[in-house]
């Protein structure tokens, strides 16, 4: 039996939502970032953000790219490393110690 998983397109990735591994909606793929020496994907380009993540740091932009390095698995969904609740949080942190 062969146990090699058959390779897939990439943009299959396309469209996929993407979650963190604590459950919290990131966004949705719209495009892949690729280092075409290498041929390897480096990057998400990510729509639909969750504003409560993102908020106001990227209303005026298209999205956000994330490095493919955060990936830890894709199936029907992409699950990527909490870093994104993490900086978030770092950020309000930031604010608190910022306004006593």
């Amino acid at each position: 039996m062969n146990t090699e998983a058959a390779p897939q397109e990439i943009t299959t990735l396309v469209g996929r939502e993407v979650y963190t591994k604590n459950g919290v909606f990131v966004g949705e793929v719209e495009d892949l970032r690729l280092d075409l020496d290498v041929q390897q994907v480096t990057g998400l380009a990510l729509h639909e953000l969750n504003d409560e993540l993102f908020g106001p740091e990227v209303e005026s932009s298209r999205g956000v790219i994330l490095p493919y390095r955060w990936v830890q698995a894709v199936g029907d969904i992409v699950i990527i490393n909490d870093v994104v609740e993490r900086l978030r949080g770092e950020q309000e942190n930031d604010e608190t110690e910022v306004a006593a």
